[in-house]
């Protein structure tokens, strides 16, 4: 995959080097001083390609908060792997230290070159997943033993994102269907985007090595089995979580999977149909004089706002025209009527599980523009 990964700061001009690993040893080091210029230059154009070329060497980036960080290969490797590589290591990072950024990094020396270490092995991606790092590197300081510490078994099983030998006294899964609605509607009142984002989360307290079967009312799997698809839902852009058999989904669309344990992010989906809005919004803005505005909302036939601002000048602050952002969550409905049909648990010992399920409807993008 890359040869050299790197973290590169920048408070404030020039852009340094921070952090740096060489997992191939086929590129020189000084390579990434070619970087540094042509990131500026592109900054200065505007924006620019997350993938730049100087002779045969390639660097494909992204940036965080103040870093930027630099694959480096030779290679005509896989870009997208490249970049969900980079992101992941965000995430990791971020659950070890809530914030990424230069100064948690520098702080954090010597548990990020661990990390580094066991998250890519010879340009190969290796163990990803932080719950699994966190039980062999730890923040904090590790005590003097004998012989070489081994890491956890997970990291040579099939099944790398769990750990065996978890045990509960009361064994549950939680299930959150959260649908996020985006919304833009123009100043004369027509919706202009409409989509619907869709995540489902799990927390999972289940002993032992558990097969779980998600069923949900997918429109695919209604046609494959002749079901009525009046009351289905399609589902478009689905992403899994690594633990999904993402050939038995494809087969017969079946949710098959081995859970990690605790909290995770089962899948992610998207709906591009034409949603109807569920909270409209009615505003008129009308300026009196020069310290004098007044604002009059009108949210559907419950609620009316109609207010007054003195202000010493509000001359220049009139010419821009924000749109309305609009906060909301609704309990126990989804906007596509995406259902649980079953979640069945599978475990050698043979015991109950309680699966409880809950459904939230909440504002993403959420923007009515304004009239003036």
């Amino acid at each position: 995959m890359s040869a050299f990964e790197y973290f590169g700061s920048q408070i404030s001009p020039p852009l340094f080097v921070l952090i740096c690993k060489n997992y191939m040893g086929d590129i020189d080091m000084s390579e990434i001083d070619h970087f540094l210029p042509m990131l500026m230059q592109m900054e200065e154009d505007g924006p620019g390609s997350p993938i730049f070329t100087h002779g045969h060497v390639h660097f494909l980036w992204i940036r965080h908060s103040n870093l930027y960080l630099v694959a480096v290969t030779k290679k005509n490797g896989n870009a997208a792997l490249v970049f969900s590589f980079l992101y992941k290591i965000i995430q990791v990072f971020t659950e070890y230290f809530k914030e990424v950024e230069e100064e948690s990094i520098r702080d954090n020396f010597v548990i990020v070159y661990e990390l580094l270490d066991e998250v890519m092995d010879y340009g190969f991606p290796q163990t990803t997943d932080s719950k699994i790092l966190q039980e062999y590197i730890m923040q904090q300081g590790h005590k003097l033993e004998i012989g070489a510490p081994r890491p956890p078994a997970t990291l040579t099983n099939a099944v790398s994102w769990r750990s065996e030998g978890v045990k509960y006294r009361k064994n549950e899964v939680f299930i959150d269907l959260i649908e996020s609605v985006n919304l833009l509607v123009s100043a004369s009142g027509s919706v202009l985007k409409s989509e619907v984002v869709g995540n489902v989360k799990l927390k999972v307290i289940l002993s032992g090595m558990p097969e779980l079967r998600l069923g949900l009312n997918d429109k695919a799997l209604f046609e494959i089995s002749g079901r009525d698809k009046s009351k289905s839902v399609e589902l478009d852009d689905v992403k899994f979580h690594q633990c999904v058999r993402l050939s038995r989904f494809e087969n017969d669309r079946t949710i098959s999977f081995i859970p990690p344990d605790g909290e995770f992010e089962l899948m992610s989906y998207r709906l591009y149909t034409q949603v109807k809005p569920l909270i409209w919004i009615e505003s008129v803005i009308e300026k009196y004089s020069h310290s004098r505005v007044e604002i009059m909302v009108k949210g559907g036939k419950e609620y009316l706002m109609r207010a007054h601002f003195d202000l010493p000048s509000v001359e220049g602050e009139m010419e821009a025209k924000p749109p309305i952002t609009v906060k909301f969550e609704i309990p126990y409905f989804t906007v596509s009527g995406i259902q649980v049909r079953y979640l069945k648990i599978i475990e050698k010992s043979g015991y109950h599980a309680l699966p409880w399920v809950r459904y939230i409807t909440q504002s993403g993008d959420y923007q009515l523009r304004t009239n003036q």
